[in-house]
C-alpha cells in the first residue's frame, strides 16, 4: 500500500484579510513532490485558510491513490488537534470544513501530525505565492511556481528535511521522476552546456560507446572534497586528456522473489531466496531487451542465488558465461533480514533511527553499515574499471551497490540512497573514463518490463 504525506498551510495578511493556501502530497519513501495545490481564496482567516489548505491536499492525495495511507503534517496546532479529535471545533466557519476534511477519505487512513514552522516551508511557499497572485488580481500558476525550489534551496534555513521512508531503500516508486526533476531544477540554475550532453537522447542508451558529448559531460564533475574512500581527480575543460572509449558499466538489479512484492530486508545474510515466477519472467524480459542491443561483451554478478539466475537468464541469450563477482554482493541487514520495515520500526526503533541517520551505523545484530558498503563497492568498483577498460559489462547485482555506484559517480551523500527507486529487473549505467570521472547515463529503466 503506497503511503502519502500531505504538507498544508493557510494565511491571511490581516486575519481576516486576503488569503490564501498552499498543499504538497509527497512520496512517504522517497520524499518526491506529487503533486502541488494552491489557491487565492478572497478574505478570510488563517485558520479558514489552514483548513482549506487541508482539503485540497487531501483530495489530491485521493486522486493520486483513494486507498494510500495519509500522514497529514502542518504547523497548525489548533487544525491538527481538532481533526485529530481531542480538540473540541466550535467556530461556525471551521465546523463544516472540519466535516468535510473528514469525508474526503476514511478515518482509518489519515493520521494528523504537527510540525514546526520551519518544517513546512513548502506548502508555507505555496501559501504566500497564491496571496501574490492574488494581489495582482490573478491566480496561483503552477507552472510559474517557485516553492518547491525556495524551500530547498541553497541558503533556506528553513527548508523541509525529506521524510523517512516507509520501506526500505529502494522500495521507492517514483524515484527517477525526482531525478529528473532535479536535473531540471540544475538547468534552470547553471548554464552548463555538459548537462545539457548527459540528457541528449543518445545517452540514454545504456551500451552506447562514448561520444565527445559524453566525454565532455564526464569531465564537468563537480571536484567536491572526496571521503575517506572516494578518490577523485582534478577536472577541467582545458587540462582534460583524450579520455578514449570508457568502461561501461550496465547495472542490473535481480528481478523479483518472494520477498520483493512485501517489502522485506533481503541482504547477503537472510534466507537467499531464488526468483520468484514474476521474477523468472522479469529475468526473460532483460535478457531479450539486452539482446536486442547487442553491446554487452561481459556479465558479472553476485553470489546470491537471485542474481546468479538472473544473469543466467541473459548469458543464455548473449551466449557468454557468467564471472561471479564477490564484491557485488548484497549489504547485510542483520537482524533485520526477512522483517518489513515496520516491522523493524517496532522491535528495533533506536536502531534503526540512527541507521537511517548515520551512514556508519550498522543494523541490529552487527550487519554491514552503509559506509562499509560504500568501501566495498568503491574498491570493487576500482578492481572492475581497471579489468575491463573500454568494455560494456553487465553487473547483475542488488539495490545498494547499484545506488553506491551511482551516488559515488554523482559525489552525493550518503543519505541520498533513501531517495532513489530501483525496480525489480531495473537497468542503470554509469560510464567510468580513465580520468577517474564517471557519467550517469541511465538510471532504473523498465521499459524492457512492459508489455
Amino acid at each position: 500500500m503506497r503511503e502519502f504525506i500531505v504538507e498544508a498551510d493557510g494565511g491571511s495578511r490581516g486575519n481576516p484579510g486576503p488569503a490564501g493556501y498552499g498543499s504538497v502530497v509527497i512520496d512517504a519513501a522517497t520524499g518526491e513532490t506529487l503533486a502541488e495545490r494552491a489557491e487565492f481564496i478572497g478574505v478570510a482567516t488563517n485558520n479558514v485558510a489552514e483548513y482549506r489548505g487541508l482539503l485540497a491536499g487531501l483530495r489530491a492525495a485521493r486522486e493520486l491513490d483513494p486507498a494510500a495511507t495519509v500522514r497529514v503534517r502542518m504547523d497548525s496546532k489548533l487544525v491538527v488537534e481538532q481533526m485529530s479529535g481531542r480538540w473540541k471545533i466550535k467556530h461556525p466557519d471551521m465546523k463544516p470544513l472540519a466535516a468535510e476534511a473528514a469525508r474526503i477519505l476514511p478515518a482509518g487512513q489519515v493520521s494528523y501530525e504537527w510540525i514546526p514552522r520551519e518544517r513546512n516551508k513548502h506548502a508555507d511557499r505555496l501559501a504566500n505565492e497564491a496571496m501574490d497572485a492574488g494581489k495582482r488580481g490573478e491566480q496561483w500558476d503552477a507552472a510559474a511556481s517557485r516553492a518547491a525550489l525556495d524551500a530547498a534551496g541553497p541558503g533556506s534555513a528553513g527548508s523541509r528535511a525529506l521524510p523517512e521512508p516507509s520501506g526500505p531503500p529502494g522500495d521507492a516508486t517514483a524515484g527517477a521522476a525526482k531525478a529528473r526533476e532535479a536535473l531540471a531544477r540544475a538547468r534552470a540554475t547553471e548554464d552548463t552546456t555538459a548537462t545539457e550532453a548527459t540528457t541528449d537522447t543518445a545517452a540514454t542508451e545504456a551500451t552506447t560507446d562514448s561520444g565527445d558529448a559524453d566525454a565532455r559531460a564526464a569531465r564537468t564533475l563537480a571536484a567536491t572534497p572526496p571521503t575517506s574512500h572516494e578518490t577523485r581527480p582534478s577536472v577541467g575543460w582545458a587540462s582534460a586528456p583524450d579520455l578514449g572509449a570508457p568502461a561501461t558499466f550496465v547495472l542490473l538489479r535481480h528481478g523479483e522473489t518472494p520477498l520483493t512484492p512485501q517489502k522485506r530486508f533481503s541482504g547477503r545474510g537472510g534466507s537467499d531466496p531464488s526468483l520468484s515466477a514474476v521474477g523468472r519472467e522479469q529475468a526473460e524480459r532483460v535478457a531479450g531487451a539486452l539482446a536486442r542491443r547487442g553491446t554487452v561483451q561481459h556479465i558479472l554478478a553476485s553470489p546470491l542465488a537471485r542474481t546468479r539466475e538472473t544473469a543466467g537468464a541473459v548469458a543464455a541469450r548473449l551466449g557468454l558465461e557468467v564471472v561471479v563477482e564477490e564484491g557485488l554482493i548484497e549489504t547485510d541487514f542483520g537482524a533485520w533480514e526477512g522483517l518489513t520495515f515496520g516491522e523493524v520500526r517496532e522491535r528495533h526503533p533506536e536502531d534503526l533511527n540512527r541507521w537511517l541517520a548515520d551512514p556508519e551505523a550498522e543494523p541490529t545484530g552487527g550487519g554491514e553499515s552503509f559506509a562499509a558498503t560504500a568501501a566495498r563497492i568503491s574498491a570493487t568498483r576500482d578492481k572492475l574499471t581497471a579489468a575491463y577498460a573500454g568494455r560494456t559489462v553487465l553487473l547483475v547485482t542488488h539495490v545498494t551497490p547499484i545506488k553506491t555506484l551511482v551516488r559515488l559517480a554523482l559525489g552525493a551523500p550518503p543519505e541520498s540512497l533513501f531517495r532513489m527507486e530501483l525496480s525489480a529487473a531495473s537497468l542503470s549505467a554509469v560510464a567510468y573514463y580513465a580520468d577517474g570521472n564517471a557519467s550517469v547515463r541511465l538510471f532504473n529503466d523498465t521499459s524492457h518490463l512492459r508489455p
